[in-house]
């Protein structure tokens, strides 16, 4: 089940610049010779390939949208690309990424001091700092505001005292971004690794995101320098800022992921014979090929759309809401329709479908669950607030 043939109906690749073109297919190219040839061995051991950390940031993947500090400066449809092209082979390998450019380096790019953008940006640009994003709690995700990690003054330090869990990067990130309220006002710390009370735990027999390091990150009077403040920002409008880059990028990963299934659905329906014929020349499995394709094709548009909106400056949050709930959605039932297609087949990982399946139910659960989104987007639509 060697190679990939993007599906596109509507002449998508027509809407794309030739250095977007470039830029997806250098990733697609890195994907195909340097990742999957690994990424089974590395699911069955639930290990990150962070030799692979280097070669990405040399082809500009992270922090791919920024200007200055070593980044590529990209538009946001060639790095929407990027994320694109990461999923369709893990989300995993799309976490890393968008963890380190949307959750981490646009923090500090965007609320830092001169001297952290110069401290931690370069290095992270090349992977040489890697970073994690410390918001969700134990008890606090879908409400963040409730949050119980505390910071309080002592002097020329901030001392930082609770828990994060669900954090991608945790133990092995340079560097956490870590939100606790200062005075009951959200704030933003920057915490080093090996910065005495600061430890991490990782989270092991995942049935989803193996290929990705999964934390819990544990503050016990662990004290910063003032100078690892985040200034330029207070209150929610900091995190929930962040999640708008990185739900961007989920929305484009989705698009990769349910190219992934529908590209090996439709080539095993058509070599598995079944009775008189390949399976592809039934009826119920060519419905739900077609499903598969019309929701695709409309996930392409969406994310482009999306991604025009973004370089001009007038794409908001809700619209990001749409888009995510949106592709994941859609990609979790290709996934499910693609392995149903496979059979028994679909739950070995000699194929990729059941891989992508299970990751999908974590990229539908965080960075804001289904559940969420659809009350964002019910709260634009009705100016109603539908949260408690």
């Amino acid at each position: 089940m060697s190679g990939f043939t993007e599906l596109d109906l509507y002449d998508v690749e027509d809407l794309l610049s030739d250095e977007e073109r470039m830029v997806r297919d250098s990733v697609r190219d890195f994907v195909e010779s340097e990742f999957l040839p690994i990424v089974v061995e590395h699911h069955r051991a639930g290990t990150f390939p962070s030799e692979l950390i280097p070669k990405m940031g040399e082809l500009g993947m992270l922090g791919a949208g920024f200007k200055g500090y070593g980044c590529a400066g990209l538009n946001n449809v060639a790095y929407g690309l990027i994320l694109q092209e990461l999923e369709r082979g893990d989300s995993g390998l799309r976490s890393f990424v968008s963890v380190q450019g949307s959750l981490c380096m646009y923090p500090i790019y965007t609320y830092g001091t001169d001297e952290q953008k110069e401290h931690y940006l370069p290095k992270m640009a090349t992977g040489e700092f890697i970073g994690c994003f410390g918001l969700t709690e134990p008890d606090f995700g879908s409400n963040p505001g409730g949050m119980i990690t505390r910071a309080v003054e002592d002097g020329d330090s901030y001392i930082l005292n609770g828990v994060k869990m669900w954090i991608t990067n945790g133990s092995v990130a340079d560097v956490a971004i870590v939100w606790a309220k200062l005075n009951g006002e959200i704030r933003g710390f920057l915490v080093d690794k090996g910065t005495p009370g600061f430890t991490t735990r990782d989270v092991h027999n995942k049935f989803s995101l193996r290929v990705s390091v999964t934390s819990e990150l544990i503050f016990e009077d662990c004290r910063i320098p003032k100078g690892n403040l985040l200034p330029e920002v207070k209150g929610l409008k900091g995190p929930l800022s962040c999640l708008t880059q990185a739900r961007y990028g989920i929305a484009w990963g989705g698009v990769g992921a349910a190219q992934a299934v529908f590209d090996e659905a439709l080539r095993y329906a058509k070599n598995r014979v079944q009775f008189s014929r390949p399976i592809a020349g039934y009826q119920l499995v060519q419905d739900k090929l077609v499903w598969m394709a019309n929701e695709i094709t409309k996930g392409q548009l969406l994310v482009w759309k999306l991604a025009k909106m973004k370089d001009k400056g007038t794409m908001n949050f809700t619209q990001v809401s749409l888009a995510k709930r949106n592709n994941i959605w859609m990609a979790l039932e290709a996934a499910r329709m693609a392995r149903d297609i496979l059979g028994a087949n679909g739950i070995t990982d000699e194929y990729q479908t059941g891989r992508h399946m299970c990751n999908l139910e974590s990229v539908k659960t965080y960075e804001g669950t289904h559940d969420i989104h659809t009350l964002i987007i019910g709260q634009h639509l009705t100016g109603i607030p539908a949260y408690e």
